[in-house]
This record gives structure tokens, C-alpha cells and sequence, in this order.
């Protein structure tokens, strides 16, 4: 009885949350320790913006863990590379710099580059990865795009881009950290424990700290990947307290203004109030 009324004394905060700004806000939450969830609008579509990558990486260790890719390979930075690219640090660097495939899906996660997106996704197709995602039970996530073009308008239909929904994202974040302790939960996931290891590392490195972690206490751990769209901004990731997996939350803004009333961008506000979500998992289930 007592979780039941704590949960939904968060569900009362998180909602509240949601509703005090103008634009839409979904999202799932998994108490880690009950397993109790709690959701918005989590089985609604909404621009995924990079938060498809954490399905690129496990499709790209899937064809390694079949040996259809190589981990080690070498991959030369080439300028057409940074051609339509609108973030990361690769973009600014001199072609000809050579780093091997691991890395590049190093770079995709923790800094969101997408020169290294470019790199990994030509190792794939559009259609694995879409059907990557659909096999292990992501049935709401529609990647579409390699990369989406820079020109979109803020009023994109969703067909316009790669889409997911928060449940979705919390189910594959579950299953990679199920992965570490659970041999069928990696074969779900077509990789062995070694390369879902890696994955939950790759996460946890994370260099990018706005979103989940931002008004969490310095120093918790989250495994996450944020996303910046036209229509919004987004984050999915697993927290830590002391050490422990405690709770998953993926967030998505939509429809969200260029400039709120006051004059502050409306990007700000949006990943102001996933921060605001994720803090009051932080406070509510640990009482």
C-alpha cells in the first residue's frame, strides 16, 4: 500500500510538472527497485532526434557479435563526412584522421557526433536497423533517416523523421542492463554480455549533462542519450544511486516554441523540465 500511494504521489508531481508549460511532454518512468511504472502519453509516436542512436549502437554490436562487422576496423574521417552534419566536434577536425569502428560508436553515444553516425550507419542499412528494433520488441520506433536534413522545418509531420516512443526506450534500456546479469536478455538483444557491457559503458560515459542529470546531487551516474530536435528536446537514460540502477526515465518534449513568453528559448524550458522529471524520481522514490 505504501508504494501504491508513493507512486502515485510521484505521478501527481510528474504530471503537474508537464502540464505548467504550453507544449506536450511524454514520458515513461520504471522504479527500478519495485518495477512499478508510470507514464505520459508513453505509447504516443514523437521525434526520437538522437535518442535513436542507443538502437544504431546495438544494431551495429549485433552485426559484430554475427561477424558481419568488425569492431577493429579502421575508418578514415573524409570531408563528405561532415557534409550536413550539425553536431559533434568531428566536423571541425582536418580529414584524414583514422579511428576504428568502436570508436565511432564511441563518438555517436557520448558526444552525439554524427560524423561517427555517418560512419557507423555505413555499415548498416536503414532497413536493419528499423528491423533490428521491431525484432526485439521496439514495435513503436520508425527509424526513417540516416541522417534528418538540416533544413526541417520546427512544424515537421513525424513522417519526417525517425520515431520512437518512451516506452520503447525504456524496454531497451532495461534489456541492456537486464544484458549485464542475464544471458537471455543479451540474446534478445543479439549480443553477447561482453558487447551489452560495453553498451552500458559507452552510456554511462556521457559527456553531455543537461536533461536527466541536471539537477540531480554532482556526481550520480546516469546512462543516458539526449536528443535535439526541430520540435523539441529529448532524453532516455538509466540512474544510479550509490552504485545502484535505481530508476529508467525517457523524456520527450514536442511542439515546444522557439521563444516562451518571457523571451527564454524554448529549448531551455524543455530540457529545464525533463531535469524537473527526473529529479522528482530522485526525491520521490527514495522516500
Amino acid at each position: 500500500m505504501t508504494t501504491m500511494i508513493e507512486s502515485a504521489k510521484l505521478a501527481e508531481r510528474l504530471n503537474a510538472i508537464c502540464d505548467a508549460q504550453p507544449f506536450v511532454t511524454r514520458f515513461m518512468v520504471r522504479a527500478l527497485g519495485s518495477g512499478e511504472t508510470i507514464g505520459r502519453g508513453a505509447d504516443e509516436e514523437t521525434p526520437s532526434a538522437s535518442t535513436r542512436k542507443t538502437s544504431i549502437m546495438m544494431a551495429a554490436l549485433k552485426a559484430a557479435h554475427e561477424g558481419r562487422l568488425d569492431l577493429d576496423e579502421r575508418i578514415t574521417y573524409e570531408k563528405r563526412f561532415a557534409e550536413e552534419v550539425a553536431s559533434g566536434m568531428f566536423r571541425y577536425l582536418t580529414p584524414g584522421i583514422v579511428i576504428s569502428l568502436r570508436d565511432a560508436i564511441t563518438g555517436m553515444m557520448v558526444l552525439s557526433d554524427n560524423v561517427c553516425t555517418k560512419m557507423v550507419f555505413e555499415r548498416l542499412t536503414l532497413e536493419e536497423v528499423d528491423d533490428y528494433c521491431k525484432s526485439i520488441g521496439m514495435s513503436g520506433t520508425n527509424h526513417r533517416f540516416l541522417i534528418p536534413p538540416l533544413a526541417l522545418s520546427p512544424d515537421h509531420s513525424l513522417k519526417a523523421v525517425t520515431t520512437t516512443t518512451a516506452r520503447d526506450q525504456v524496454y531497451l534500456l532495461q534489456t541492456i542492463l537486464d544484458a549485464q546479469d542475464s544471458r537471455e536478455a543479451a540474446d534478445r538483444l543479439g549480443c553477447s554480455q561482453a558487447l551489452c557491457a560495453y553498451a552500458l559503458q559507452t552510456l554511462k560515459n556521457q559527456i553531455l549533462r543537461y536533461a536527466i542529470p541536471s539537477r540531480l546531487p554532482f556526481g550520480a551516474l546516469v546512462a543516458h542519450k539526449g536528443g535535439t530536435g526541430k520540435r523539441g528536446r529529448m532524453n532516455a537514460g538509466i540512474v544510479y544511486r550509490d552504485g545502484t540502477p535505481f530508476y529508467i526515465i525517457a523524456a520527450y518534449t514536442d511542439d515546444v516554441p522557439q521563444e516562451m513568453p518571457d523571451g527564454t528559448p524554448g529549448y531551455t524550458v524543455a530540457l529545464e523540465t525533463i531535469g524537473r522529471l527526473s529529479r522528482a524520481c530522485w526525491d520521490e522514490l527514495q522516500s
